[in-house]
């Protein structure tokens, strides 16, 4: 997963605090979004967009969902991790 403007990287902490980051990006005029995950966090990517999405800013919709995998380096060799991007756009017209 590369760096992007206006990308959100999931992780550990709480959904509403990514609902927010979300939000902020829409309210300083950002007319897109990137949600980012991988591995177990990729539930809490989806979450974090419907949330988003329908308590927050029904402005928005999904427009895109990417999934693939990486290839990690562990201690035990390399390891396969599942990652998703979910974008959301501001609707036109509204």
């Amino acid at each position: 997963m590369s760096k992007e403007e206006n990308a959100v990287y999931i992780g550990r902490k709480r959904i509403v605090d990514y609902c927010l980051v979300v939000v902020t990006i829409f309210n300083k005029g950002g007319n897109k979004c990137t949600i980012r995950a991988r591995g177990r966090s990729i539930s809490t990517a989806v979450d974090v967009a419907e949330i988003t999405k329908r308590k927050y800013l029904p402005m928005v919709e999904v427009s895109d969902v990417k999934i693939g995998s990486e290839v990690l380096e562990s201690d035990m060799g390399p390891k396969t991790v599942s990652t998703i991007d979910i974008t959301l756009v501001r609707k036109s017209g509204k």
